[in-house]
């Protein structure tokens, strides 16, 4: 079974396909972040995916990322990139009026994280740390699992077992901020919102998700034509944007 680093370095391992298939950020989000200021400094920038939308919203980006694969399409997508885990890089006496960190606080220690947040934040100036999280309808999610259950025995988790995945993050996040006195009281928002996805779009986003790429390849194979058999031609998947946020003195 792979471990928690093995999962974490499994994602640049098809980097192309993760920029392609991933989905996006709300909007509203993004602009309601970007009101904080313009200077954004994104940990986990990955490929680029909310560095994009914060772009075009009017902000300045620069990414911080330990994964040079991951690195190398951000920069191709015309991003500065730091390649560094963010509790070892060094800012250097710059500082932002935002930091953010898309889908992937979760790999960062939240304690450590918190702190070299804090170090490079102008004072007022905001961290948000979020996450898109499916919330498919029971007999979605029922024949979902019951594929993973059959043919995936190899991952260390079945996600769709899970009601709210990012529940116990989220809350593990907000206790990091809290910790640290630089920090307001962390609030939580979240944005529920649809995307419409065609079988093959779908099929195609099912190995960026954590552990997949490291599955066997007739393990994975198999998971995907049993999703294929249960997945209809077209249908829409609900998602809610979890934002755990504070902003500092």
């Amino acid at each position: 079974m792979p471990t928690k680093k093995e999962i974490a370095e499994s994602f640049g391992l098809d980097a192309d396909r993760y920029d392609r298939a991933r989905p996006r950020y709300p909007k509203a989000m993004i602009e309601r972040i970007a009101e904080s200021g313009r200077d954004l400094l994104d940990v986990g920038i990955g490929t680029g995916i909310a560095a994009r939308q914060f772009r075009d919203a009017g902000c300045r980006v620069l990414g911080v990322e330990p994964d040079p694969r991951m690195a190398e399409t951000a920069r191709r997508h015309g991003f500065g990139v730091e390649e560094t885990r963010f509790e070892d890089w060094e800012p250097g006496g710059r500082t932002f009026d935002v930091v953010v960190a898309a889908q992937a606080w979760h790999w960062v220690d939240p304690a450590a994280g918190a702190a070299k947040a804090a170090e490079v934040l102008r004072p007022g100036g905001r961290i948000a740390l979020f996450w898109n999280t499916w919330q498919p309808g029971p007999e979605l999610a029922a024949a979902f699992g019951d594929v993973y259950r059959r043919v995936a025995p190899s991952l260390p988790f079945n996600p769709w077992a899970m009601a709210d995945p990012y529940a116990t993050v989220g809350d593990k996040t907000a206790d990091g901020l809290t910790g640290n006195r630089t920090f307001t009281e962390p609030e939580q928002w979240r944005y529920g919102w649809e995307h419409e996805y065609t079988r093959d779009d779908w099929l195609d986003l099912v190995p960026t998700a954590g552990g997949h790429q490291l599955l066997p390849p007739a393990e994975l194979a198999a998971l995907l034509d049993g999703l294929r058999e249960v997945t209809a031609e077209r249908f829409t998947m609900p998602y809610t944007t979890v934002v755990v946020t504070a902003t500092a003195a």
